[in-house]
């Protein structure tokens, strides 16, 4: 073994010396190459041969269980990384050295000229693109206000002002709304993408240097043009102008140039795969040689490192009470002793670990209990903005599974889910703001609802780990409880300070007709009959209106009891010309009774049919389901037509008074059906639907043997 491996090193040698002598003569190198390469090739197999038997045999020794094999394998990898390193990076500084040689012996000047002519061409037509778009902006203001009858007169105007080629206006939806071009241009606009004309529609006006097909190269600026109105819609100009044929074709030949220089640069590549093969075949003649004997002196190294091993294997399975004896003086008998009083530590150590980790353990438990039990929701961060853990109150505020926000980037929540996304952005937005703790009130809207939540967020204190913490809570019923009292307080106020002066006004103006009545002509009588009529009535109205109110404010608590819903809804339906609604119901057999006042729900049901009717009013084929169903342990009760829908502005402020679409109306409705649900400890959601209408839906507990409320 050691004399084919001196054999081999000898020979290696020798190839190695002849290899850069003949380096240095151009004949010899180029005459003695292939039979050097050919040598060098040889050896190299002859010592892979040789370096993969050694490894045959020492896997061998491995499978056999032998002691101390798997160590020599260890110290030959090592050896080898510590000998390929240095050589890897000789090698690379090498090819580097030689790569830059042979570069310099190409003029490098030529390749930079044409690297600016190429440069100089698009910067001309960036210039030219800038200036064009510039005119699309001044035109766009120009035409943010014209009608429809001047529009073809001022884009030919237009035109001709500024030497633009063609100019196109098109609709919202892509259309074309005019276009004017030059004698040169098209019959036909060129229509850009959709995609296009979205981008623009955003406020990205667009603008490139494109090829038109027989046209050559054209510039395309694309901007959109608003209208002041409020109801008007963005339309998008388009201007399209030839690149002069001139630039165009001294740009192109530029870039041939420069494609052609490339081409013929690449024949350097040849002899640089020569040096560099005869690089990496000294290379690899070096790690093989290093690896030969690496293995030797692993061979010789692990013998002496047994009992350290044997001692080390014992450790690892977890036997600390295994201690090799020390032999010798030497710095191996200080590693072994280092050894003893590493795994006498490591033995302590251990103890110790296992009486922390179960403190832990327990801090932790105690921890997700306290989080699981709290009414508030508490969301974790890292450092990164990514959710540690979140609580289930968490969960059950914004209305998502908790496995849905853990593990999730804050800027990654509620992909599909709107509201939950604007959170995020939020709670994002205002941790980037302040470096310590904040409180922000936001609106979290449902699909169906709205609820405020109160915020509060601070970064993790330094030296813990780094993070931030989120506590939130839902104060949507204690904002609802301030505004019923607010507006308690103005129907009691209405009612006092209103209705009082009403009667007298009444009275007064029956007295006047009395009065006169026989007194006047014919057209001053009637005059003065329509006059007191109208006074009459309008106190009679702003009477109802305060009455409402007062109402409202005077809301009688629920007297709960076992109540049969469905029963309910068909008296109530009695009151209805079903057909003229178009009225189908969906009532459940099996539905449980709910604990609730059978007077405040039959007020319910008529005001959500009422609805309904006055939202069909003028509907060609009216359509009203009512339906029961047991859901989630509770009754809802669901009412949906295919009416026009609750107009987006009103549907975080439907619940509240005088919020109603109707001319007339004091908007009490549904918020008196808010104000009886509540207290019937129940929710309502209101949704419009996509495919027309609104459904109003109504969730009441179910009334249990014992009288209480689940």
């Amino acid at each position: 073994m050691r004399t084919l491996i001196v054999a081999a090193f000898v020979v290696g040698i020798a190839l190695l010396t002849l290899l850069f002598q003949a380096s240095g003569d151009d004949t010899g190198f180029s005459d003695n190459l292939p039979d050097l390469f050919i040598g060098g090739t040889v050896l190299g197999a002859i010592l892979l041969g040789l370096l993969g038997w050694r490894m045959w045999w020492l896997q061998k020794r491995i499978r056999r269980g032998v002691f101390g094999a798997k160590l020599t394998l260890k110290l030959l990898l090592m050896f080898g990384v510590v000998a390929m390193l240095p050589g890897l990076v000789v090698y690379g500084a090498s090819v580097f050295f030689l790569n830059r040689s042979i570069e310099t012996w190409f003029d490098v000047r030529v390749d930079t000229a044409l690297a600016s002519g190429v440069n100089l061409g698009q910067a001309a037509l960036d210039d030219l693109l800038r200036d064009l778009d510039k005119k699309a902006q001044r035109m766009a203001l120009t035409l943010s206000d014209e009608g429809m009858g001047t529009i073809i007169t001022n884009l030919s105007t237009l035109r001709e002002q500024s030497a633009v080629q063609e100019l196109t206006l098109f609709d919202e939806r892509g259309g074309v709304i005019a276009h004017v071009g030059s004698e040169r241009g098209g019959l036909l606009p060129v229509l850009p993408d959709r995609a296009i004309l979205w981008q623009v529609r955003q406020q990205q006006p667009y603008s490139n240097v494109e090829e038109a097909g027989e046209r050559g190269l054209v510039m395309r600026v694309l901007v959109p043009v608003y209208t002041t109105a409020l109801t008007g819609e963005t339309r998008v100009l388009q201007l399209v102008q030839p690149v002069p044929a001139s630039l165009a074709s001294d740009a192109q030949a530029v870039q041939q140039a420069y494609r052609e220089y490339q081409q013929i640069s690449l024949s350097r590549l040849g002899l640089k795969r020569i040096y560099g093969v005869a690089l990496t075949l000294t290379l690899l003649l070096a790690l093989l040689l290093t690896l030969v004997i690496a293995y030797l002196l692993s061979e010789r190294l692990g013998a002496p490192l047994r009992t350290l091993a044997r001692g080390t294997r014992a450790v690892a399975k977890g036997d600390f009470s295994q201690m090799p004896s020390v032999t010798s003086r030497d710095e191996l008998g200080v590693l072994i002793q280092s050894f003893n009083r590493m795994t006498r530590q490591l033995s302590d150590a251990r103890e110790q670990a296992a009486q922390n980790h179960q403190e832990t353990e327990q801090a932790k438990a105690f921890l997700e209990r306290v989080l699981a039990n709290l009414s508030s929701g508490v969301i974790v961060l890292d450092e990164t903005q990514r959710v540690r853990t979140a609580n289930s109150a968490a969960a059950q505020i914004l209305g998502v599974p908790v496995m849905a926000l853990e593990g999730r980037p804050l800027n990654l929540l509620g992909a599909e889910n709107g509201a939950l996304r604007d959170f995020a952005e939020t709670v994002a937005v205002r941790f980037a703001d302040h470096a310590g703790e904040w409180q922000e009130q936001v609106d979290y809207a449902e699909q169906g609802g709205k609820q405020s939540l109160l915020l509060r967020g601070t970064r993790l204190p330094v030296g813990v780990e780094q993070g931030y913490v989120l506590v939130f809570d839902d104060v949507t019923k204690l904002i609802d409880a301030e505004r019923n009292a607010a507006w308690s307080e103005v129907a009691r106020r209405l009612a006092h300070e209103i209705k009082n002066p009403l009667t007298p006004i009444q009275l007064s103006a029956e007295r006047i007709a009395h009065k006169l009545d026989g007194k006047l002509e014919t057209p001053d009588a009637d005059f003065l009959g329509r006059a007191t009529q109208t006074i009459v009535n309008q106190v009679a109205a702003m009477k109802g209106m305060v009455d409402a109110f007062a109402g409202y404010a005077r809301m009688p608590r629920a007297k709960l009891a076992a109540l049969d819903l469905n029963a309910l809804v068909r008296e109530v339906l009695a009151l209805y010309d079903a057909r003229a609604l178009g009225l189908v119901l969906h009532l459940d057999d099996d539905l449980p009774r709910v604990s609730g006042d059978s007077t405040l729900l039959r007020q319910v049901i008529h005001n959500l049919l009422q609805n309904a009717q006055d939202a069909l009013a003028e509907h060609a084929s009216p359509h009203v389901e009512l339906a029961t169903t047991a859901w989630n342990g509770m009754v809802r009760l669901s009412v949906t037509d295919n009416g026009a829908g609750f107009p987006e502005h009103l549907m975080t402020r439907l619940f509240e008074p005088y919020a109603t679409t109707k001319a007339k109306g004091t908007g009490l409705g549904l918020a008196i059906v808010k104000k009886i649900v509540e207290e019937h400890q129940g929710r309502i959601q209101i949704e419009n639907l996509k495919t027309g209408g609104a459904s109003i839906r109504i969730m009441l507990p179910v009334h249990t043997a014992a009288g209480e409320n689940t």
